[in-house]
């Protein structure tokens, strides 16, 4: 299990605090620092089962003066939206956490780290 992670965000925090409290055995990407790939970003996609556009944050400054939230969300801009966002992984959506079972899930509520904990039980 992988969690990417902004440490200055709450709700990453709360995610690496339930995980250690449920004794997850997880890596921390602190995906700021270690930005994903366009390549990394579309399987992770993939394994979430989302496009691009709904894993953006779109009411960031960067999303913003890219004008993202204009942008098209139509299948032929899925790239132009993957490589917006490994070029500015302020953008991602935090924390998402990649399950042992092959899924992923973003990690914002309780609900959601739990059925990540649950997947890699499966």
């Amino acid at each position: 299990m992988e969690i990417w992670v902004n440490p200055a965000c709450s709700k990453c925090r709360s995610a690496v605090h339930l995980l250690d409290a449920e004794g997850a055995d997880y890596t921390v990407r602190r995906y700021l620092e270690d930005p994903p790939s366009a390549d990394e970003i579309g399987a992770v996609l993939k394994r979430l089962g989302l496009e691009p556009w709904d894993i953006a944050r779109t009411q960031e400054p960067e999303a913003k003066e890219l004008g993202l939230g204009d942008w098209s969300r139509e299948p032929a801009d899925r790239d132009r939206w993957i490589g917006a966002l490994a070029a500015h992984p302020r953008l991602i959506q935090r924390p998402i956490i990649t399950a042992d079972d092959g899924t992923a899930v973003v990690g914002r509520s309780e609900d959601a780290v739990r059925d990540a904990l649950e997947r890699g039980k499966a």
